[in-house]
């Protein structure tokens, strides 16, 4: 290491010990970032019936407790068994379009909604949607 500390640095020092320049204390900040409650579900598998009431379930509950964000997985309809009926459309048929929908008419689910948001690739992309929830008053 050098001993020899410039006139410049002596300056600087100088300088910074004489003003009232104060640096921030990182041994009193939180180093933790802010961490959200998640919780997820995967519905593959789920009629839309079972969906429904389990998405349901899982938003009033989440509320409840707290919970900041929901990944909701509903996968994208690739094995979907609708191609059988006739009498049902291929894109509502679909748990990734009717899910959604059926929250956007749910008004009791809607007061406890802040945005549904498509997911990142990494928490299932279009196979998958966030429900970011309000805080409990």
């Amino acid at each position: 290491m050098n001993d020899k500390i410039s006139n410049k640095d002596k300056e600087a020092w100088e300088n910074f010990l004489t003003s009232n320049e104060k640096l921030p204390n990182k041994d009193l900040k939180s180093n933790k970032k802010k961490i959200s409650k998640i919780k997820n579900i995967d519905l593959h598998g789920f009629t839309l019936q079972e969906a429904n009431q389990a998405i349901e379930e899982l938003i009033l509950d989440s509320y409840e407790n707290g919970i900041s964000k929901i990944i909701v997985v509903t996968g994208k309809g690739l094995h979907s068994n609708i191609d059988n009926d006739p009498y049902v459309s291929k894109d509502l048929g679909i748990l990734k379009y009717s899910v959604p929908e059926f929250i956007e008419n749910n008004s009791e689910l809607k007061k406890k909604i802040i945005e549904i948001k498509s997911a990142d690739i990494q928490d299932g992309g279009s196979g998958a949607f966030y429900i970011y929830l309000k805080k409990k008053l």
